[in-house]
């Protein structure tokens, strides 16, 4: 049996993943076809199931819930790792009213939108983009703001841009919890002795390529080919932490506030919540 599995070509998903896709890891008479696309191309596919297994923002996975349960191995939460709304201007947030700026967005079901959106709620000129191409635009108009996520948060300093705001600052100090960014769903169908087996094998993919680290891989590599080998490093150094091996009862219980977060920014009942989200 085959799964096909989705997941960003950002380095803590390819380090993650590594072991389990390229048969490195016993997964008995189950093999995995990686499909490797950018996190707002995988939320929009889990709009409709696409995926066997897919990583994804927390609010789109929200949104598809009907279709998938959270694994417990494999997500992207911490402190300290939360976006960053950018300027190209020397200013600080007192100095700007974000209600009447452009803000560029990195994907409609992005944690990056939903924290923006709680922290700005009267800010509506949005342009939803690629995440990688909100620092080069940034760069190229005046006037306008951005939220960065990723390895841009590396990057911008040298680049000329200001940070505004530290969104996941903003969302810690406010619910004093970890910053849910991103989680492995599998279908809910799928029996649950699979879920579970696929919450270990991840665990032990993540394990395997601990064991060969600092080595990185040519798969990691060759997917981060744009990337100094400093930034993959930080990259992985920054996303893939204990939450990665289990949420645990914190990362479960920071899920649980950004869902009523969600909730309530779409107003939605809590009637909406008899699904289960974790495996």
């Amino acid at each position: 049996m085959k799964l096909r599995i989705g997941f960003s070509p950002c380095p803590n998903d390819t380090f993650i993943f590594d072991a389990l896709v390229h048969n490195q890891i016993d997964t008995g008479d189950l093999q995995f076809e990686p499909v490797l696309e950018d996190v707002e191309t995988l939320n929009q596919w889990a709009q409709e199931g696409k995926l066997d297994i897919t990583k994804l923002s927390f609010p789109a996975f929200f949104s598809a819930r009907n279709h998938y349960q959270l694994s417990d191995a494999g997500s992207a939460l911490g402190k300290g790792v939360g976006p960053l709304l950018v300027s190209n201007e020397k200013c600080s947030l007192s100095a700007i009213d974000i209600s009447q700026r452009k803000v560029l967005l990195p994907g409609i079901n992005t944690t990056a939108h939903l924290l923006f959106s709680l922290a700005f709620p009267t800010a509506t000129d949005k342009e939803f983009m690629l995440f990688s191409a909100i620092e080069d635009t940034l760069l190229q108009h005046n006037h306008l703001l951005g939220v960065l996520i990723h390895e841009n948060r590396f990057t911008y300093e040298r680049k000329g841009l200001t940070k505004i705001m530290d969104l996941g600052n903003y969302w810690e100090e406010r619910f004093n919890v970890p910053i849910p960014l991103g989680g492995i769903a599998i279908k809910r169908s799928f029996e649950h002795s699979i879920k579970i087996k696929l919450e270990e094998w991840i665990r032990n993919s993540l394990a395997y390529s601990w064991a060969h680290y600092p080595q990185l891989s040519l798969f990691v590599r060759k997917h981060a080919q744009e990337m100094e080998e400093e930034i993959i490093r930080k990259h992985i150094g920054l996303y893939v932490n204990e939450y990665t091996r289990s949420l645990g009862l914190e990362g479960k219980q920071a899920i649980q506030v950004l869902f009523q977060a969600y909730l309530t920014l779409h107003k939605q009942s809590s009637s909406s919540t008899a699904l289960p989200l974790f495996v």
